[in-house]
């Protein structure tokens, strides 16, 4: 499996109107369940005046962690067609939440679930799809004596510094792309003195 994804670069957002209902829509950028529910709190509140705020989200590189949700629209209305729209595009790590403020004539299940798609799909187009790559963490320790063999290794455009501490005992803690970390890996461990954490 690919160490490779899609999100959104920051926050964007859109809005349409459908026989005269209107329907604000904002991407949002978030990595957890926690954040994403945060954001939907705020925008709960700030648009505290409107009929309906319903939202999905997807999160992690492998895409299994997802929710939606209709906020009283009639069920599968609005947080399926704007997880839809995610899920079209392959993106992740992404809340969408959909504010509507009715207008006074029904759109329909049908109506709802075009509009919800269509507001959804406007906000993904207002931001900007950027490709990410799954990290991962790589802690060892090694002598001193090890430190030339070490920097030789780590000294890669891939591989970010987290943390480095020298001293007779040195330790370090790599970030690298899920796809090279094994090689990485292996590379440290044949340098006389390194051990994995």
């Amino acid at each position: 499996m690919s160490d490779t994804y899609h999100t959104l670069a920051s926050p964007a957002e859109a809005s349409l109107t459908e026989k005269r209902s209107r329907f604000l829509s904002f991407a949002i950028p978030v990595t957890t369940a926690g954040e994403a529910r945060d954001a939907v709190k705020r925008f709960s509140k700030e648009y505290f005046d409107a009929r309906h705020v319903c939202w999905a989200y997807m999160l992690g590189a492998d895409r299994l962690d997802f929710l939606s949700n209709d906020n009283g629209e009639p069920s599968g209305t609005a947080g399926k067609p704007i997880l839809g729209q995610i899920n079209s595009l392959n993106l992740t790590d992404l809340l969408i939440v959909v504010v509507r403020y009715f207008g006074g004539i029904k759109l329909g299940t049908p109506g709802l679930i075009a509009a919800y798609r269509k507001a959804a799909r406007l906000a993904i187009e207002a931001g900007e799809i950027i490709e990410c790559h799954k990290k991962e963490t790589i802690s060892f320790i090694f002598p001193y004596l090890a430190m030339n063999d070490v920097m030789k290794v780590v000294k890669n455009p891939e591989v970010a510094v987290l943390s480095q501490q020298f001293d007779n005992s040195c330790a370090m803690t790599l970030s690298i792309r899920s796809d090279s970390a094994a090689s990485l890996a292996a590379r440290l461990a044949a340098i006389s003195g390194v051990s994995l954490l």
